[in-house]
């Protein structure tokens, strides 16, 4: 868990900024309705977000299967499901990869200075999959229309 080369020293867990923009994006994307066909530059305006960013992030979201999109006239992004089957961790993945919470978890390079013997890295799944399920039980409809408890 821990890099041999750096201190670790962990302030907050944070979204990265292109996974937080894609969760304000796709939430304003979901205020249009499902059938609203949404070009970047819109979603650009309304969120704030840099018109290159949303065209970045448009096409990642819609790579993993959360908007579809259609060229020429009439044709834009919109919603590849209802708001309430997409999920915080749909979104989140959609931008950064898989869920995990440790460099030993995420399958890529692990160059962690403690993976041979480390006593918590076989229970790292159980919290990967609490996180997980806590970002999956939050819906893009209750992002979208401020319904959170």
């Amino acid at each position: 868990m821990a890099n041999r080369n750096e201190s670790v020293r962990l302030k907050n867990m944070r979204l990265t900024s292109l996974a937080d923009y894609a969760v304000v994006m796709m939430a304003a994307a979901a205020r249009h309705g499902g059938d609203a066909r949404l070009s970047a530059t819109l979603l650009a305006e309304e969120t704030g977000v840099p018109v290159p960013t949303a065209q970045k992030l448009m096409g990642r979201l819609a790579a993993a299967g959360l908007l579809t999109s259609a060229r020429g006239t009439g044709g834009g992004f919109r919603l590849a499901r209802a708001p309430d089957g997409i999920s915080l961790a749909d979104i989140i993945e959609a931008v950064e990869g898989p869920i995990a919470m440790t460099c030993c978890m995420d399958g890529g390079r692990n160059d962690c200075a403690l993976d041979n013997h480390c006593q918590v890295k076989p229970h790292m799944s159980v919290v990967n999959g609490a996180v997980r399920g806590a970002l999956q039980g939050v819906s893009l409809k209750s992002l979208a229309e401020g319904r959170l408890s």
